[in-house]
């Protein structure tokens, strides 16, 4: 913490600091903790009528009196990460988005509101990343009424936790009353290692995905729209192990430029622990690697506990955690 010359601890922080990443200390609730002060670090997204809001990398906020304040500074953005391809928060995101295209999409300034049928809230959200080119509240009366007029909830996809995240637009939805439904993380790691890791003997590879891989696919009744969004991206490919009556293991990899992305990969209940999740990742990653990729990223849920351990074994770490806040009063699609 802020430590003045004197020894003492001091709050060197003010209002105009809203948007910054701070770190700050405060006296703990009584009750609550038996430690004395409890430290927060995140981006102070508001400092009104004597309350700190300040969002944390997970997303979370917390809201801090002004009168428990016992020291605060601004500190520097958090750190590069000093493992994996180095990456911005704008470059994944747009790379993610191409990953995963809706059927429709129109701009509002800066941001991208996209739609397919409801399959998805990824294919089924605003993207914003820059100025919506409107005050705010005009820009979610426009988003509201947009999909509105497609029969569906307005969804907004935000991210917090690296730089340029949207710690502060996260802040301003939460108090306009949108609910935050669904977090997870996007991780990143070096394609090669993900190669080496096994041979990929006995994976089946193909452009499309075919009614085995849909087999296997944990989204049943899977749609035209669904398809197009599964086949959409520069170059996509799927991967199967075969099995008696649907496939024993699936994924999917969309190559674009340096990076290769990961998703769908489902192994069978009675066939998992043997190593198929690995053999399916590794076929891809070679398929990759041959196309001029060097890089990848996946997405991943905070409660999976099974598929972070595999990733991390991988040499994947998280890069950031990814929200999606639906409008009020509205009921949305189905996950991811």
């Amino acid at each position: 913490m802020e430590i003045s010359a004197a020894g003492r601890l001091e709050v060197r922080i003010t209002a105009a600091d809203v948007g910054k990443r701070v770190s700050v200390r405060r006296l703990s609730d009584p009750g609550v903790t038996q430690e004395m002060f409890t430290d927060t670090v995140g981006v102070l997204t508001s400092w009104d009528d004597g309350v700190l809001l300040i969002t944390r990398k997970s997303g979370e906020s917390v809201a801090v009196p002004e009168s428990s304040l016992v020291a605060g500074k601004v500190v520097p953005a958090a750190p590069a990460r000093r493992r994996g391809p180095a990456a911005s928060y704008e470059e994944l995101a747009r790379v993610s988005a191409r990953a995963w295209r809706p059927v429709e999409s129109e701009r509002l300034g800066d941001w991208e509101l996209r739609a397919a049928s409801g399959f998805t809230r990824r294919a089924n959200s605003v993207l914003p990343l820059g100025d919506p080119g409107r005050p705010l509240d005009d820009a979610l009366s426009a988003v509201r009424g947009w999909y509105a007029a497609r029969g569906l909830p307005a969804y907004i996809q935000t991210a917090t936790g690296a730089e340029g995240t949207q710690e502060r637009l996260c802040a301003e939805l939460e108090r306009r009353g949108w609910v935050r439904e669904v977090s997870a993380e996007l991780w990143t790691g070096a394609l090669a290692p993900v190669a080496d890791r096994a041979d990929g003997a006995g994976v089946e590879l193909s452009r499309t995905a075919d009614e085995r891989w849909l087999a296997r696919y944990q989204r049943k009744g899977v749609s035209d729209v669904a398809l197009k969004v599964l086949g959409s991206g520069p170059s996509v490919w799927f991967a199967t192990v075969p099995g008696e009556d649907a496939p024993a293991a699936i994924g999917r990899c969309v190559v674009d430029g340096r990076w290769a992305s990961f998703a769908a990969v489902e192994v069978a209940p009675e066939r998992r622990r043997q190593g198929l999740a690995g053999a399916v990742l590794a076929a891809l990653a070679q398929r990759a690697l041959a196309e001029g990729a060097s890089a990848s990223w996946l997405q991943v849920e905070l409660d999976n506990a099974g598929a972070r351990a595999l990733y991390a074994g991988l040499g994947f770490a998280a890069h950031h955690a990814y929200h999606h806040y639906r409008e009020p009063d509205s009921e949305g699609p189905g996950r991811s």
